[in-house]
């Protein structure tokens, strides 16, 4: 804007208008979850309800050996790793639904943890990843 219709708008108080929907300003996450490959699917339609867009699952076997594994519970080597992009503020909510489906669901354990993304290249993905349906 010029000076002259900077003066005008104040002069007038005419509203200013905007060009651009404002983003969220919240971080987003990759929430790392790794689960049994049998409970691979319940577990990310779980982070799905948590408006999560996006998701990969990758199938992977435990290297642990046979004694490890029985001492900590999971028999099953076979194991579904899910990735999820999720927002910052809803992490604590992810965490403590995972930590309670972990601890009740049969055959359901699990470990999760989230690393936090320092960069999205663009706006619009950004937007889609973030769930902020707003458009420009």
């Amino acid at each position: 804007m010029t000076g002259k219709n900077v003066r005008n708008r104040k002069k007038n108080k005419l509203p200013e208008m905007r060009t651009e929907s404002t983003l969220t300003s919240n971080k987003l996450e990759l929430l790392v979850t790794i689960v049994g490959r049998k409970k691979a699917e319940y577990y990310a339609d779980l982070i799905q309800s948590l408006e999560v867009n996006m998701q990969a699952v990758a199938f992977g076997h435990g290297t642990a050996d046979a004694k490890m594994l029985v001492y900590l519970g999971l028999a099953d080597s076979e194991k579904a790793v899910i990735f999820s992009v999720i927002q910052e503020n809803k992490i604590p909510q992810a965490m403590q639904l995972l930590d309670e489906k972990f601890k009740t669901i049969k055959d359901g354990k699990g470990v999760a943890f989230t690393l936090p993304l320092t960069s999205v290249i663009g706006t619009l993905i950004f937007r889609f990843l973030s769930n902020n349906r707003m458009t420009v």
